[in-house]
């Protein structure tokens, strides 16, 4: 997915979307933005901020338009009475979201590299599509000759101070785990509001 620039399109979205926006240097210069912008503009209209939460969720989970799209129609499509959490799973539980989650890389967009490039193993076959939909009790691993591999190499020690979503079961000295039940919106960090990212698309 192009993005540009990537401190220019946070600061517009007004969200730490990307990991390197991370920084409390950053998060200064966002608010200094922010407040500059509210003084020159009118009250935003509903539309408006709907749009801007649909393009914080897209742009954190790294997706073009039409494949974002594509999930809001599938959790629509399911008549839950929660379909934000449905949404919530179906991008949660994309693999290379996953092999973020776990730490093996440390972007998203550096996890569907990994992916692509046949580092990782689900339910013991190599797989390359970073889009690539898992399920409760899917078992993730790291292809063996890959375990030496660049950012790989000291996985072990790295882990230990890294802290995992309730959803997932990951032994960083096998380099392998599952996943042991559905994500929530409460188990994990949500860019954008999910309820308003529906409602843009149902208007």
């Amino acid at each position: 997915m192009k993005t540009g620039p990537r401190y220019k399109l946070a600061k517009r979205l007004g969200a730490t979307v990307f990991e390197k926006a991370q920084t409390q240097k950053f998060a200064i210069s966002a608010e200094r933005s922010a407040k500059n912008k509210r003084r020159g503009r009118g009250r935003q209209s509903e539309y408006g901020k709907q749009m801007l939460e649909k393009q914080k969720v897209r742009v954190t989970y790294g997706l073009p338009e039409r494949q974002f799209r594509n999930y809001v129609r599938k959790a629509l499509a399911t008549h839950s009475s929660q379909p934000t959490d449905r949404l919530h799973e179906l991008l949660e539980l994309r693999l290379d979201n996953v092999v973020w989650r776990l730490g093996l890389a440390s972007t998203r967009r550096g996890a569907r590299q990994m992916v692509a490039h046949g580092h990782i193993l689900v339910n013991g076959r190599k797989m390359r599509v970073p889009s690539c939909a898992l399920s409760v009790h899917d078992r993730i691993s790291v292809r063996e000759g890959s375990k030496e591999h660049g950012v790989l190499v000291g996985f072990a020690d790295r882990f230990a101070d890294r802290s995992l979503p309730s959803w997932l079961l990951w032994n960083p000295k096998t380099m392998e785990g599952s996943i042991v039940e559905l994500p929530t919106s409460a188990s994990a960090d949500v860019a954008g509001d999910l309820v308003s990212v529906l409602s843009f698309y149902t208007r």
